[in-house]
């Protein structure tokens, strides 16, 4: 034998990582299950019927192929290779670089030999030149560069549509009586009933577990979602929970997409002249930007970067998070019972309504990250860490985002429609029908005053507090609210 491959289940696709190079009969190509990832992370049930369905099937897909296939029952990864190279002693173990500092530790510890990590477009040596360079690390800057190297959206070295970003023309609320289009249903099989059956669930049909499932989700969304994915990408509706959303990440973080073919199906709808600018632009820039972006943060700030709490936040995770009938706020109880169904809501309310909340209540930084990592489908640790650290908490004081991404009621009001017939009035801030999100902010940027005020993308807000006739009123508020929140009343 020439070697041992070891594929994590998150580098499903046979072009790339170790797979790229490999011999169909002289290589073993290794998958481990982990039966304390079963046990013992608690993990949404969702995400785990994913992660482990879609490996079942791209083994038997290999195997269909003619590979030299292994999946391994083990206590844990490294119980497994250990197990593995037990059997076949002397053969180098080989793999593509690591998503997490943790498993690459492991993998360190079985002298594997790395290959570069190909599932991004960014090398992780070329982000970290580049962020080396920087005095302070806007994505806006990493992304523009992107698009001159890439070549993307690049006309006469400018920007197609004469500007880098559209995000002014993207950002309206949710319309009246408007008809989103219908998300994709994915069938059942043999092996999705049998993980189904072996986790004790009965799975939704949101998500793909097959290679051919992504790629039919990608063709959905280029088909029905695509041109009107930019102006509305901030809204959040009731009547839907995906809106024009690709619902991708799952495939794109487990492997089965590949960033470049994505990219590719979106430049070639936008080539045909049916796409706006704006929504291919603002679609392209959560991939080579955002994504990008992150993944490359998440290796260049280091395994501690994590443990980050420059605002010395303390509060326990609320009730609420985990369970939806701990709460009045309408538009918390929608959110987190969307999660608890599929194991996914997009960006804007991960951002403006669960990591705002986690950020005006003071919670604890480590224990929201966790929680992150628990519930969401494609909650890989390199996506949570940067975006939970860094922009959801600002608990990194700033390292990231110039600014917290702290917001009041009117906010939610106007980009959503859950206001409307809940328990609380956005507009209010003191009394018993005030909105927890108007009382907190004001009660947040109050608890943070002399941090922020040295902030100048801070200092209009925190001046704002001079205006706030009400403001002792307001603390005494804030307090009832935080201790309604902590007992799950409010």
């Amino acid at each position: 034998m020439r070697s041992i491959r070891f594929i994590p289940f998150d580098q499903l696709h046979q072009k790339y990582g170790a797979l790229k190079d490999a011999h169909k009969t002289q290589d073993l190509i290794v998958l481990i299950e982990s039966q304390s990832m079963l046990k013992g992370a608690q993990w949404h049930p969702e995400r785990l019927f994913f992660l482990l369905s879609s490996a079942r099937h791209f083994v038997q897909t290999l195997k269909e192929k003619g590979f030299n296939v292994l999946y391994h029952k083990a206590e844990n990864t490294s119980a497994g290779l250990e197990e593995i190279q037990r059997q076949h002693p002397d053969t180098p173990l080989i793999c593509a670089e690591q998503s997490s500092f943790r498993l690459t530790e492991k993998l360190h510890a079985r002298q594997a030999t790395f290959l570069p990590n190909d599932f991004f477009l960014t090398p992780r040596k070329l982000f970290a030149a580049w962020a080396s360079e920087q005095k302070i690390f806007l994505m806006e800057n990493f992304y523009r560069k992107q698009r001159i190297r890439l070549n993307i959206l690049m006309q006469d070295e400018k920007p197609v549509g004469g500007a880098w970003n559209f995000d002014k023309k993207n950002r309206l609320p949710p319309p009246k009586n408007h008809t989103w289009p219908a998300t994709l249903e994915h069938h059942r099989d043999a092996i999705d009933n049998q993980v189904a059956q072996e986790l004790q669930i009965q799975p939704t049909t949101t998500w793909a577990t097959t290679r051919k499932g992504a790629v039919q989700q990608l063709n959905t969304f280029i088909q029905n979602h695509f041109a009107n994915f930019g102006p509305y990408e901030d809204a959040m509706a009731l009547e839907s929970w995906s809106l024009n959303h690709s619902l991708l990440s799952p495939y794109m973080n487990n492997g089965l997409l590949h960033a470049h073919e994505v990219i590719t199906a979106a430049l070639k709808a936008f080539k045909t002249g049916t796409i706006p600018t704006e929504s291919a632009e603002a679609f392209i820039r959560q991939i080579i930007g955002w994504r990008e972006y992150v993944n490359g943060m998440y290796w260049f700030l280091g395994p501690d970067y994590r443990h980050n709490n420059q605002l010395n936040a303390t509060r326990n995770l609320l009730p609420l998070f985990t369970d939806p009938n701990k709460t009045s706020m309408r538009c918390m109880q929608a959110t987190v019972t969307d999660i608890h169904t599929r194991a996914w809501v997009h960006h804007i309310p991960r951002l403006m309504l669960l990591s705002n909340l986690a950020l005006i209540t003071g919670t604890h930084p480590h224990q929201f990250l966790e929680w992150m990592r628990r519930v969401f489908i494609d909650a890989a640790d390199w996506v949570m860490v940067p975006n939970v650290i860094g922009m959801g908490v600002h608990a990194d004081g700033g390292l990231m985002m110039t600014k917290p991404y702290a917001a009041g009621g009117a906010y939610i009001s106007r980009m959503s429609h859950y206001c409307k017939g809940c328990s609380y009035d956005p507009t209010l801030r003191i009394g018993e029908s005030a909105c927890p999100f108007t009382t907190l902010y004001w009660d947040f940027l109050d608890r943070h005053k002399e941090h922020f005020a040295k902030n100048h993308r801070m200092a209009q807000q925190v001046y704002g507090l001079n205006r706030l006739a009400d403001l002792p009123q307001l603390k005494i508020r804030a307090q009832e609210v935080l201790a309604g929140l902590e007992n799950g009343e409010i």
